[in-house]
Order: structure tokens, then C-alpha cells, then sequence
């Protein structure tokens, strides 16, 4: 490879081929050992019938002169996705949604007489607000007899996760977050109540599943001579198909996902603020919106129908739940919603912390909004104003913030039972401390409160 060629560190595992960034575009080579199968899902019309589905990222074949080797077939270009999300940061109904795209792949790829010879979460990404698969490598040819070698993948990455998320509590998905390739069925079967064992589909998927995993652990196992007829296996994916539709989480009871039901403001002041937020987006360039503390995603659609593509995310998974939800009635495209920990950021993970990437690396943003958070950050959470504002620095090169004064009721709420030991939290320490990152564009003071909401440019830090 040339020196202008990097390689993205998510893919080194596939001995099928790679992901890479050649001249600042993205490309993807083909293996020669991988070459059978590549001729058959282009020949075959799976590939084309799943993108015209929009259930596989499209590519067009590039110059095999990009950055050849001795073992490349061939090289891809695929469709960029403008921000690549992690199933820990997902919704139920994400991953949900991830789970049976995923089913319906296989199920497809047996109609062309080819199959999908792994299952991971990770190999799909949400595209204008629909879950598509990004592996283009992901589909070999289909043996008869031969059984779906993805199976137990996915029950670790889908089925378990959301039987937990579902039967015990939605923040069980995290759990994903520290097992890069799946919830291990013991674990899950372990967490799981025991009246999900009267589930017939989870008996066998889970429990029966992980009971069998730990009956063969220590032994050898000659899998050669199983043999799974066409019938059954397509038996396999409809059960699977049965017992993810089965899933529900229903939002509600959480304290920020009803935030609008129960703020001060008035009317007035709310689509003051709506007015505010929109002009200031309008003199900025269309770009990528960060939401941070977007909640159900007011000021998300508000981006959005401004031709900004959003990532709206929030710490509240049901409050991520309503927002993904409310998108998908209405239709629109351009907002992401997820599920995210400002305080605990998604971090780097996998071999040698490089095969996920942190939401730092993910940035910058073009602008982020930060609305009704810098109390939470720093009254919730004993961050000093500073280290905000340098953080949030990092993230993007225009800011919209909203700063809350002590004497607004959701500020007295949040010390109403500790003490106030926040001396320097005043709008006078909130300016000094953005000053040192930020160029102040505008600000504005939201109408009927003590709000005042704030435009600002990155700078190189100032003394």
C-alpha cells in the first residue's frame, strides 16, 4: 500500500478482504480467496435485489490500481454512511429493526442459493433513518445440507440482547458495550427470568442453546457430518424471525423521556427558543448536527428540516426510543437517535482499542447543540465549566449552547437535595470558560426565562 492508503482497523479480521481510506475515499478490496463468491452474489441478482431493497450499502467497482497487492481480486467503493453507530448505542426498536434486516438478508440469499456466513451486529449501519447491511463480504455460496454457520452469532448479538432488554431491563444492552462480539447465551440464559423458559422459541434459541454450548465446551465436535435440509433451515430463520417480533419495550416511567410534559417553560418561551435555534442554524452551512441531550428530538427536526444530517443522542433510552420511534411515523430521514452517556462516552474498544472507534474519533460535527445540558453537566455531575467547554470544543467547530442560571427551577430541582457547593456556576464563569475555545457569534436571551442561548465558533485556544 502507499503511503496515502490507510487501513481501517474494524475489518482486519475477514480473510475475505478489507476496508481502507486511499486519498481521503473510502474503498474496500476483495481477496482473491474470495473471488467465487463475489461472482456469484454480482452474477446471481442477490446483490442487486437487495440494494434496490435498500437492504445492502451499494458500490460501484473502482480502478484495481487503487493501492494493489498480490492477493486483491478486486476493489469496491461503497456508499459512505455518514456516521457509523455501535449496537451498544442503539435503541430496542434499533436493534430490533437490525435483527430482522439481518433475517430477512439470509432469507433472501437462500433464494439466490447463497447464505450469510456471519451475523454481526456490527455489519449493519442505519442509513436515512433504514438499517442496512454494510458487509458486502458477508455472503457465501450455499452448500445443501450445509447448516447456517451465523446461527449462534446472532443470537448473541440480537436475540439475547433484546430478550434481556425486553424481560429485565432496556440498559442491559450496555452489556454489548463490554462483549464486543455478543452476550454470551450462559450469561443471558443466567439474567434472563425463568418464565421465559415457557417461551418455547427462547427455550430453544437461549437457554437450550447456551446449555448445549457448555455440554460441548471441552469436547471435539466432527460438525461435517450434520446435515440441516433446505426446509429446516429456513425453519431456523422463520423461528428466529418469530421470536424477535415477539420482543416488546415499551418507553415510559423514566424521568426525561415526558422532559417537555414537565419543564417551566411557557409557550411563549419555548417557540422563542425554537425561533432562536433556527435562526441561528440558518446562518450556518448544511452539514452534521450533533444533538447532545437531544431528548425526544424537538430541536433535532428542527436541524433536520434545515438539510442537516443529525445524530441526536441522549442518556435516556426511552427518551431515544420515542425520538427513533416518532421518526419512523413521520418518515423522516435525516436524524439518527441514539443512546449515549455524555458523562461516559462511547470509548475505543477491541483489539488494541482500535476496532471501535470513541465519539471523538467519530467528530468533528459541523456544529453540536447543547441545549438544556450545561447544568446537568455540571450541577448533576461536578464538572467543572471549563473542562466542558473544552470537551465540547473537540466535538465541533460552531456551537450552539444554552446556558440555565441557578434561579431556573430545573437548576433548583436538580439542588433541591444536595448542597450547592457550585460557587463558580454564573453566566459571568460560563462565558470566561467558553471564551478560551469559543468566538462569540451571537447570543439571545430565550423569551419568558433567564435562559440565554448562545452562538459560537471555534478557536484556537486562548490564554
Amino acid at each position: 500500500m502507499t503511503a496515502q492508503t490507510e487501513a481501517i482497523p474494524s475489518s482486519f479480521r475477514d480473510p475475505s478482504g478489507f476496508v481502507f481510506r486511499h486519498d481521503g475515499r473510502l474503498y474496500r478490496q476483495v481477496n482473491t480467496s474470495y473471488r467465487e463468491h463475489y461472482d456469484r452474489l454480482m452474477a446471481s441478482g442477490l446483490y442487486q435485489s437487495l440494494v434496490s431493497d435498500r437492504m445492502l450499502i451499494a458500490h460501484t467497482e473502482a480502478h484495481p490500481k487503487v493501492a494493489r497487492n498480490g492477493d486483491a481480486y478486486v476493489f469496491l467503493e461503497p456508499q459512505v454512511v455518514s456516521f457509523i453507530s455501535y449496537p451498544y448505542e442503539w435503541c430496542f426498536s434499533q436493534l430490533k429493526e437490525a435483527a430482522l434486516l439481518t433475517l430477512d438478508v439470509q432469507s433472501r440469499a437462500i433464494e439466490y442459493e447463497m447464505t450469510l456466513k456471519d451475523s454481526s451486529a456490527y455489519n449493519v449501519q442505519f442509513v436515512d433513518g433504514h438499517p442496512m447491511l454494510l458487509d458486502t463480504l458477508s455472503f457465501a455460496i450455499y452448500e445443501q445440507g450445509q447448516p447456517w454457520v451465523a446461527y449462534r452469532q446472532f443470537c448473541q448479538h440480537f436475540l439475547a440482547p433484546l430478550a434481556l432488554m425486553s424481560y429485565r431491563d432496556v440498559r442491559l444492552s450496555q452489556l454489548l458495550r463490554v462483549h464486543l462480539d455478543g452476550i454470551p447465551l450462559d450469561l443471558a440464559s443466567s439474567l434472563l427470568p425463568m418464565r421465559t423458559r415457557l417461551r418455547p422459541s427462547l427455550l430453544m434459541h437461549i437457554h437450550l442453546h447456551a446449555k448445549s454450548q457448555r455440554h460441548f465446551a471441552d469436547k471435539t465436535v466432527n460438525t461435517r457430518g450434520r446435515k440441516v435440509s433446505r426446509i429446516g433451515l429456513l425453519g431456523l430463520i422463520d423461528s428466529l424471525r418469530s421470536a424477535v417480533k415477539k420482543l416488546h419495550w415499551r418507553p415510559a416511567g423514566t424521568e426525561w423521556a415526558d422532559y417537555y410534559g414537565g419543564t417551566n417553560y411557557t409557550d411563549a418561551a419555548m417557540l422563542g427558543k425554537q425561533a432562536t435555534v433556527a435562526e441561528y442554524l440558518d446562518t450556518l452551512k448544511r452539514g452534521m448536527v450533533w444533538d447532545l441531550g437531544a431528548n425526544t428530538g424537538v430541536f433535532s427536526r428542527i436541524a433536520a428540516e434545515r438539510g442537516a444530517r443529525v445524530t441526536a443522542f441522549d442518556i435516556d433510552p426511552a427518551a431515544v426510543e420515542k425520538n427513533h420511534l416518532e421518526f419512523c411515523k413521520q418518515g423522516d430521514v435525516c436524524v439518527l437517535p441514539l443512546v449515549l452517556d455524555l458523562t461516559n462516552p462511547s470509548p475505543a474498544t477491541g483489539w488494541a482499542n482500535r476496532e471501535r472507534m470513541s465519539l471523538l474519533e467519530r467528530g468533528p460535527a459541523d456544529t453540536v447543540l447543547a441545549l438544556a445540558l450545561i447544568h446537568h453537566l455540571a450541577i448533576s455531575n461536578n464538572l467543572p465549566l471549563h473542562m466542558i467547554a473544552g470537551f465540547l470544543s473537540e466535538l465541533c467547530d460552531t456551537l450552539i449552547i444554552e446556558f440555565v442560571p441557578k434561579s431556573d427551577s430545573q437548576v433548583q430541582r436538580l439542588l433541591a437535595t444536595r448542597e450547592d457547593v457550585f460557587p463558580n456556576y454564573t453566566q459571568e464563569a460560563f462565558e470566561h470558560a467558553f471564551a478560551r475555545h469559543f468566538t462569540l457569534m451571537r447570543s439571545e436571551r430565550v423569551a419568558d426565562s433567564e435562559r440565554t442561548l448562545y452562538l459560537m465558533r471555534k478557536e484556537p485556544l486562548r490564554d
